[in-house]
């Protein structure tokens, strides 16, 4: 059962940060297996399980982050993540262009939610193209986003705003990703067992987001977002 993180995982994750190479990783592994490995897979199980992801619709697959970073992609970084998540997300190769759910433990911060992890322009075409066409079911979920204070809408916006602000849902109109995230600097909610509950909590008040965003792959693709697919 997940008891929480500890402040030895924080100790170890920054001590890694500044000590991001081979040989001291090897000393300390028995280390990050005991203090970060385990309550992470912990957590991320009874997490999917308290969920009941495995029945949402369509099914959601359980990933968990592992320490080591891609060698092809270290551009200059150690070989190591100083940071480690989990993720629900569908079954799909294509993951980063779906909504998936996700938990990340950093030495500074740790943070929750639902988003896109680089969405493609055809994806947020068909978004305000559904806008367009019927915005309450959207609307309708903003509102319930604004009555709570545990995620706000994060996200880069066009650079040259697709509808003007202060007009129904131009916050999301004008988004090119985005994703509904809380963030907190490393604290008691880290250190204890009540951290599942909030997370399976937060998870089940995202659920009909991610109902909403994930069957945009079945919209039919607008005229912008075609002349952006055949460019």
């Amino acid at each position: 059962m997940f008891q929480g993180f500890t402040q030895q995982t924080i100790d170890f994750m920054w001590a890694l940060r500044f000590n991001n190479e081979k040989r001291w990783f090897e000393a300390h592994k028995d280390e990050y297996k005991t203090v970060l490995e385990k309550p992470m897979h912990l957590l991320a199980r009874e997490v999917f399980g308290g969920l009941g992801a495995s029945r949402a619709d369509p099914a959601l697959h359980l990933h968990i982050s592992r320490i080591y970073r891609d060698a092809r992609r270290l551009r200059g970084e150690g070989p190591y993540k100083d940071h480690l998540w989990f993720t629900l997300r569908p079954q799909d190769e294509a993951w980063t262009d779906k909504p998936v759910f996700w938990f990340e433990l950093a030495p500074e911060t740790w943070s929750y939610g639902l988003g896109y992890y680089r969405a493609k322009p055809l994806t947020m075409s068909k978004l305000r193209a559904r806008i367009d066409g019927g915005p309450e079911p959207l609307a309708k979920l903003n509102r319930t986003l604004l009555r709570q204070d545990e995620f706000i809408l994060e996200g880069d916006d066009y650079a040259r705003p697709k509808r003007e602000a202060g007009l129904p849902l131009a916050e999301w109109y004008n988004k090119k990703t985005f994703s509904l995230i809380h963030e907190e600097p490393i604290g008691e909610a880290v250190f204890s067992p009540a951290l599942t509950d909030r997370i399976v909590q937060g998870f089940s008040f995202l659920l009909p987001f991610y109902r909403y965003f994930v069957t945009l792959d079945e919209d039919p693709a607008p005229e912008d977002g075609r002349r952006r697919a055949e460019n």
